[in-house]
């Protein structure tokens, strides 16, 4: 599709360029040709009166002749050097018509490609729980004799299936609706935030250790965006850590930005797999695909760029994995 409508665009970046330069080239031409004819008159009058010219002007029709095959010759010059700027400019107008054509729409084609890859997997993600739900369903209602205690087991699988419809639900609103724009921004003590989000885990401080800075560290941000952005790390590092093995987040003052580190142990993320890890619906371990949508760090990555900071990550197999996020100091 797209390469069609490449060759639509060059073709229409191309009509504009030769309709300009004909445009052009005729006025060009109609110019010329007419001073060419006027300055030919004017030198066959003035070698035509007696006394100025060295034949006298006694052969007037010789001078008429000698005047219309210069005449024409300057315009079939003019003529052939026209077509032939006409050419270059067609030939090399339409290669540099393609590169622009291409340029325009590779944008487009990227987003076009990733709304088809983000549709696809999205209804991937919701057809997976609502297959299972449909199939536990179904069976219940072909039995026969359903208990009291299956009829609850059931009830109790169909609403953790619930749950993950409706956060998945909610995490794709947020995706489509993050707009730097529309939000409401504020100066964001990112220590006090970090205490917050790190209690809510971890209450009794067992298993994260957070190290915060002596100074405050304020950012212009939105609240809500940067308290998902600390929840989603924080979540990650637990979900995809050893139970009961420590974790360390550190707040501290990078240059101009405010940096927050976390780190957490585990399997470690493969180097080929790690270029990936902020792709919507990517999982690094497949293994623990009920775990999670898949999206969190995507969300995290598009809150972080929203604010105009830098989001990455470090690991390898069988070794901690690091993710640091960035964020501009409020000035």
């Amino acid at each position: 599709m797209f390469h069609s409508a490449t060759l639509k665009l060059t073709g229409w970046y191309l009509l504009i360029l030769m309709s300009i330069s004909l445009i052009f080239s005729l006025t060009i031409y109609g110019a010329t040709s007419g001073e060419v004819g006027e300055r030919l008159s004017d030198f066959q009058n003035q070698f035509q009166q007696p006394g100025t010219a060295p034949y006298g002007g006694t052969n007037p029709r010789l001078y008429s002749a000698f005047r219309d095959n210069q005449r024409d010759m300057a315009n079939r010059n003019i003529l052939g050097t026209l077509v032939y700027v006409n050419l270059l400019i067609f030939f090399g107008g339409g290669m540099l018509s393609y590169l622009l054509a291409r340029r325009t729409l590779r944008q487009i084609e990227h987003t076009h490609e990733a709304q088809s890859r983000f549709t696809s997997d999205a209804s991937h993600e919701l057809r997976t729980p609502l297959a299972a739900m449909k199939t536990e369903l179904e069976v219940a209602i072909r039995s026969p004799k359903l208990s009291k205690s299956d009829m609850r087991e059931l009830l109790v699988s169909n609403l953790e299936e619930v749950n993950k419809l409706t956060a998945l639900s909610k995490t794709l609103l947020q995706l489509s609706k993050l707009d730097y724009a529309s939000l409401d921004i504020e100066p964001v003590n990112l220590g006090n935030l970090a205490s917050e989000v790190t209690q809510r885990y971890d209450k009794n401080a067992k298993r994260i250790a957070l190290q915060l800075p002596k100074q405050s560290l304020i950012v212009k941000a939105n609240p809500a965006s940067i308290e998902e952005l600390l929840t989603i790390l924080i979540d990650n590092a637990l979900k995809y850590s050893p139970p009961k093995s420590k974790i360390t987040a550190k707040l501290s003052l990078q240059g101009k930005n405010a940096s927050f580190v976390i780190t957490n142990s585990g399997k470690g993320i493969p180097a080929d797999k790690l270029p990936h890890v902020f792709d919507r619906f990517y999982r690094a371990d497949e293994s623990r695909t009920k775990s999670g949508s898949g999206l969190g760090l995507a969300l995290a990555k598009e809150i972080v760029t929203m604010h105009k900071g830098e989001l990455s990550v470090t690991s390898a197999s069988d070794q901690d994995t690091t993710f640091q996020a960035l964020l501009p100091l409020m000035k």
